[in-house]
C-alpha cells in the first residue's frame, strides 16, 4: 500500500511522515488489498473560529473509497481523530458484509412488496416524490439584494448504478449521511439515507 502525505500551508516533517507510516500498519491488516494511503494536512486560516490543522485521509483500494477528516489543535491529534474514523469506517464495513452472508440479501422487489418491513426502509410518500420532481419545495438563494442565511451550493458527480444495500456502504465509508445513486434493480435516481441507529431509508424518483 502506497502512503503519501502533502501539506498545504504547513510543514512536514520527518517525524510526523514516520508516525503516519507507523499507523498504517493496522490497515493493511484490516485491508490487505489497498493500494493508496493518502493524507492532506493543511492550518486553518487565522480568518477561521478554530485554530490548528485540518487532517483529511483517503483509502483508495479495490471496493469503495473511504475518506474521514478531522481537525485539531496540531496535526497529530487532527490526525489521530480522522485515523480512527477511517478505522471505525473499515469495521462498519466488514461487520455488514459478515452480518450479510450469514443472512442472505433481500431483493429491493421482495422488501417493496411486504412495505420494507424485512429491510427497515420506509419509502417516499406521494406528496414528498412529487414536491421533489417538480422542484415545489421552497427555497431562498442568497442575493446581493437581498441577505439571506441560506446558501445553496451545486455539485455534479457521475451517476453510479448500485444495489441500495451497495448504496449504503458507500455511504458509509465516506461518512455521509445520505447517497445519490442509480438503483441497479429499477434505474430510478434513488437516495439512500441515514435514520436513526443502524436504519437507513430510500428515495426515489417516479415519472408516473
Amino acid at each position: 500500500m502506497d502512503v503519501s502525505i502533502h501539506g498545504r500551508n504547513v510543514e512536514i516533517t520527518d517525524r510526523f511522515e514516520q508516525y503516519v507510516e507507523s499507523k498504517t500498519e493496522k490497515v493493511a491488516g484490516l485491508l490487505p488489498k489497498a493500494q493508496a494511503f493518502e493524507v492532506r494536512v493543511s492550518r486553518l486560516s487565522d480568518k477561521s473560529p478554530k485554530h490548528g490543522d485540518r487532517v483529511e485521509i483517503t483509502l483508495i483500494g479495490p471496493g469503495p473509497v473511504i475518506r474521514a477528516e478531522s481537525v485539531g489543535p496540531d496535526k497529530y491529534a487532527a490526525y489521530d481523530i480522522a485515523y480512527g474514523r477511517v478505522l471505525e469506517r473499515i469495521r462498519r464495513s466488514k461487520d455488514r458484509a459478515q452480518d450479510r452472508r450469514g443472512r442472505g440479501r433481500t431483493s429491493l422487489g421482495d422488501a417493496a412488496a411486504n412495505d420494507f418491513a424485512v429491510v427497515d426502509l420506509q419509502p417516499a410518500s406521494a406528496e414528498v416524490i412529487d414536491a421533489v420532481s417538480t422542484g415545489s419545495v421552497p427555497v431562498v438563494t442568497e442575493t446581493e439584494e437581498a441577505y439571506s442565511p441560506v446558501v445553496i451550493r451545486s455539485k455534479e458527480f457521475p451517476a453510479e448504478r448500485l444495489p441500495v444495500e451497495d448504496a449504503v456502504d458507500q455511504m458509509e465509508l465516506v461518512g455521509h449521511d445520505f447517497f445519490l445513486f442509480i438503483d441497479a434493480e429499477t434505474d430510478k435516481p434513488s437516495v439512500v439515507y441515514r435514520r436513526k441507529g443502524w436504519n437507513y431509508g430510500v428515495l426515489s424518483l417516479s415519472d408516473s
